[in-house]
């Protein structure tokens, strides 16, 4: 009986042994599968915060202008401007050497160039839409329309709006890129065509990306 028992217990050993070894095998095979499906998770992750990340830049684009004197004036300074949401731009505006107490028109105008003396080379109003000028929120206005800034008694001015319709880059009908900013020498009437009888252009700077 012994010699008979001896070969059952020989297959039995085996038979565990290959157990054994198929367990070991699913729980490697197991392993390797979880963790592929855990690497793509993170992949799939890092796009997910590469595109928020990028669209948040996109919103936080930013452009400048150093504002030059023009017409023999003195007046300097800077133009900044900050993306903040989609077709809405802060415009923030700081000079000086303007006559004291004086209130100033401020437009955009259609062409980024500031070379000529009286700054006449940066063309009429920005107005992509073909618009009367008038007061930018009240009926019909141009695309450039500002409105007025006032100088303290040291000749000092600043502006701080938030301008809806506009952009940084973007279609030509929003985007402000290669445009002048130009201070001019009167306030705007808001009523006379087609610049407000803001008289001469006594400031400009042409708006650049960065």
């Amino acid at each position: 009986m012994k010699g008979l028992e001896e070969p059952h217990q020989s297959h039995a050993s085996v038979h565990n042994f290959l157990s054994h070894i198929l367990a070991t095998a699913l729980i490697f095979s197991a392993c390797l599968f979880l963790s592929a499906c855990n690497t793509g998770s993170r992949q799939e992750g890092s796009s997910e915060s590469t595109t928020q990340d990028a669209d948040t830049g996109n919103n936080q684009r930013t452009a400048k202008a150093t504002m030059e004197p023009a017409s023999g004036s003195q007046v300097s300074g800077e133009a900044k401007f900050t993306q903040e949401a989609e077709n809405r731009v802060r415009f923030q505006l700081s000079v000086s050497n303007l006559p004291p107490g004086g209130e100033h028109a401020v437009h955009l105008h259609e062409k980024g160039d500031c070379s000529a003396e009286d700054a006449s080379s940066a063309g009429g109003h920005w107005n992509p839409t073909m618009k009367p000028h008038g007061r930018r929120g009240e009926g019909a206005y141009h695309k450039g329309d500002v409105g007025n800034m006032t100088a303290d008694s040291n000749g000092k001015a600043e502006l701080d709006l938030v301008i809806e319709g506009w952009t940084i880059g973007g279609a030509d009908s929003t985007n402000i890129l290669e445009k002048a900013v130009i201070i001019h020498a009167k306030p705007d009437d808001f009523t006379s065509q087609p610049s407000g009888n803001a008289g001469d252009r006594i400031s400009c700077g042409v708006i650049k990306e960065g």
